[in-house]
């Protein structure tokens, strides 16, 4: 890849960071036979337990129709189960299994260890400057403490 210069798209090299990232993480998380998606959900959920699909879907970035079908598969491999919304007769939410607990705590290391390595070359300033911007953008509402 090119040298990052103030002129290269923002855009482009967070995309490119986060295919790079995924496919590294993706590597870790084979061994516990989870793709990033499934990991991702679980980490929604155990964040958040009792999402909609269609909530599930957003914030792992994907269609309702594709976050449905990540669902019914995770579902099958006993890590989620539905349940019936009683806010809402349309609907389930969402909720992790004690095998979807486990699955993500071992996993989790695992993961954890492949950030490190990425961000090995940062110094501490420098991580907590790109974990900044990150939650800035993800979370526009969230305070950033000043320097």
């Amino acid at each position: 890849m090119e040298s990052v210069d103030e002129g290269m798209c923002v855009t482009f090299l967070v995309r490119h960071a986060w295919l790079s990232m995924r496919s590294a993480v993706a590597v870790a998380l084979a061994e516990h036979d989870l793709s990033v998606q499934q990991y991702g959900t679980l980490l929604v959920l155990r964040e958040n337990p009792g999402q909609t699909i269609a909530e599930v879907g957003r914030k792992v970035g994907t269609a309702r129709q594709s976050a449905n079908e990540l669902i019914t598969g995770m579902e099958r491999s006993g890590l989620l189960e539905r349940r019936p919304n009683p806010a809402d007769r349309r609907t389930h939410q969402i909720y992790l299994t004690e095998s979807g607990q486990s699955r993500l705590a071992e996993a989790t290391p695992k993961v954890r260890a492949v950030e490190e390595n990425l961000e090995s070359a940062l110094t501490p300033t420098d991580r907590a400057a790109a974990r900044a911007w990150l939650t800035r953008m993800v979370n526009p509402e969230v305070p950033i403490d000043e320097p």
